[in-house]
């Protein structure tokens, strides 16, 4: 691999770092809580809520029926209106960060309504309050299953930042088209497509270690 190549692709890789990155800690910031209160106010939970959990819940899934490519196009005014610019890593944490949310909330809300009724029966007969429930029972019994869900939403994150390189939003997949497909450059192609493999095995990796880590503390707490 010649130097120039590999200063590429370094730079590449720190740019979908960065896109992938700041778009994980955005989708977890805001799809955390936005699964708790689907989970909290369903028709079975702790404090149901029909017109509110309706409204999120059809926010959720329009959120996650559109594909990235067209929500990327869709968004481009509130894109410019966030960061000036519709171009470069910037401007495609934006449409990361929106297409994440949703699977986000929708992955905290499974995880989360998964535990078993008893643990929380038990929580409330003994005077717990709901923000006592979600803190010290929901969030810790559902931690290994938040784990691996956020481990798939980094993942995907990973994909659709190749695709929004593609159409300027700079990293790997701009390098991938600009270089491997436009300019004949196969090996560019191809290294390309090796790093971002790695990237892809390395968060799951970690994912699985930390969602293993997980389970083993609660074991070990029981």
């Amino acid at each position: 691999m010649s130097q120039d190549l590999t200063i590429l692709l370094i730079k590449g890789l720190a740019d979908t770092a960065y896109m992938v990155g700041a778009s994980s800690a955005i989708s977890f910031l805001f799809g955390l809580p936005l699964g708790v209160i689907l989970s909290i106010t369903a028709p079975d939970g702790i404090g149901t809520n029909r017109p509110l959990y309706g409204a999120l819940s059809l926010l959720v899934n329009i959120g996650r029926s559109i594909p990235f490519i067209i929500l990327m196009v869709a968004i481009i005014p509130f894109t410019r209106f966030l960061v000036g610019t519709s171009i470069g890593t910037n401007a495609a944490v934006v449409p990361l960060s929106v297409s994440a949310i949703p699977f986000v909330g929708r992955v905290v809300e499974s995880a989360l309504r998964e535990i078993d009724d008893g643990i929380i029966e038990a929580a409330l007969s003994m005077g717990a309050t709901p923000f006592d429930i979600i803190r010290k029972v929901l969030l810790p019994e559902a931690l290994p299953a938040i784990i691996s869900g956020l481990t798939l939403t980094v993942i995907s994150l990973i994909g659709y930042s190749a695709m929004a390189g593609a159409i300027g939003g700079g990293g790997l997949g701009d390098i991938a088209i600009r270089y491997g497909y436009q300019r004949f450059m196969p090996e560019v192609m191809l290294a390309t497509v090796i790093v971002l493999v790695l990237m892809v095995q390395f968060f799951q990796f970690a994912g699985d270690r930390l969602s293993g880590m997980a389970r083993h503390d609660k074991k070990t707490e029981k």
